[in-house]
């Protein structure tokens, strides 16, 4: 069922109470409300998100992050709702789930000729344990990295950084005088270096949407090609270099549960919603470095976590080949009675 929101209406009322100063006529338009999930799980050391296909859009583009309808009718609460129709859709039983932020820019944008209501997404990030994998009736899982290549620094510096992001945007930035705006109160070639590490600023794991929001603006990624293309003919960067397109605005939702949950995990233990009841620290680290990006110091790993109460041996061991056991351990509850941000709290920064 579609919820729409007539604005032609809302507009009228709006004037007739004074809410709004100037008129405003909207004819025949209509709001769809829709719910967007970010599903992330880890997968053989390997951060991943469900994908869903569809028709492909005029770029050829047919993945997308699962989407439904809100109805009001059926679903006491927007997350409920989704709950519900994931479960329908991909049997996965989710189970920490948190409200992003509301999307309704390009890619969803009603055209003028446009009959279709606009839509106007509500995004979750939601962590599901590797074994909701196997489950999975519908769609597939993929590496968030294949979107976003750029992110992944387990091996280092990604190539794709110097070989192809940084010379096109230091193109871009000198292409034209840009001057700081309240919008952008930076200059570009600030902007490039501050997002992605270079002339000597460090890296932030965390500027996950920020990185993604320049490349579009500079029309460098296909997203930006399809909403514009009068404006990002010319600026020659293969687009298979610089990450996978989802279709309408699903990338830059991604981005943004990206984002989140690498800011997460530092104050609050959801690491522990991707692990299984048991785990070795060894575990615990490859999926802490799957969210994070950079490859992390393992004795200094180990300390951090057991200093901080977060995890607790259960006596038993895990035999692996060609090594000695090791000691599993399981994430202790206690501690998010004894602090306020019982996170996995490592400072990282990489130039």
């Amino acid at each position: 069922m579609t919820t729409t929101v007539n604005l032609e209406s809302k507009a009228s009322e709006s004037i007739a109470t004074g809410a709004v100063k100037r008129p405003v006529r909207i004819e025949n338009a209509s709001v769809e409300i829709g719910l967007n999930a970010a599903i992330v799980s880890v997968s053989d050391d390997e951060p991943v998100v469900l994908v869903v296909c569809d028709r492909a859009d005029k770029m050829g583009t047919t993945e997308g992050l699962p989407f439904g309808p809100f109805s009001p009718f059926e679903h006491r609460t927007l997350e409920i709702g989704l709950r519900s129709w994931v479960n329908e859709q991909t049997g996965i039983d989710l189970g920490y789930v948190e409200q992003l932020y509301t999307f309704g820019d390009r890619g969803r944008q009603a055209q003028p000729s446009d009959t279709n209501p606009h839509v106007v997404s509500i995004g979750y990030l939601a962590l599901t344990r590797a074994g909701a994998i196997d489950d999975l009736r519908a769609g597939s899982w993929r590496s968030w990295y294949h979107y976003f290549p750029w992110e992944d620094w387990r091996a280092g510096r990604p190539e794709v950084i110097d070989a192809v992001i940084a010379p096109a945007l230091n193109k871009w930035a000198n292409e034209a005088m840009s001057r700081p705006s309240r919008e952008h109160p930076l200059e570009r070639n600030q902007r490039v270096g501050i997002c992605f590490g270079l002339d000597g600023a460090t890296w932030d794991e965390e500027k996950v949407l920020e990185r993604y929001e320049l490349l579009y603006e500079a029309g460098l990624v296909t997203e930006a090609r399809r909403d514009r293309p009068e404006s990002t003919a010319s600026n020659g960067v293969a687009n298979e270099a610089i990450g996978a397109p989802m279709r309408f605005d699903h990338r830059r939702v991604l981005a943004t549960a990206i984002g989140r949950v690498r800011a997460k995990i530092k104050y609050r233990p959801v690491i522990f919603e991707l692990m299984q009841e048991e785990f070795t620290l060894f575990e615990l680290q490859k999926h802490v470095e799957a969210i994070l990006g950079p490859h992390l110091h393992k004795q200094n790993f180990r300390r951090l976590v057991e200093s901080a109460g977060l995890v607790e041996p259960t006596g038993e061991v895990k035999t692996r080949t060609g090594g000695r056991p090791a000691k599993l351990f399981r994430f202790r509850r206690e501690v998010m009675l004894e602090r306020p941000a019982p996170g996995v709290r490592i400072k990282l920064g990489r130039a």
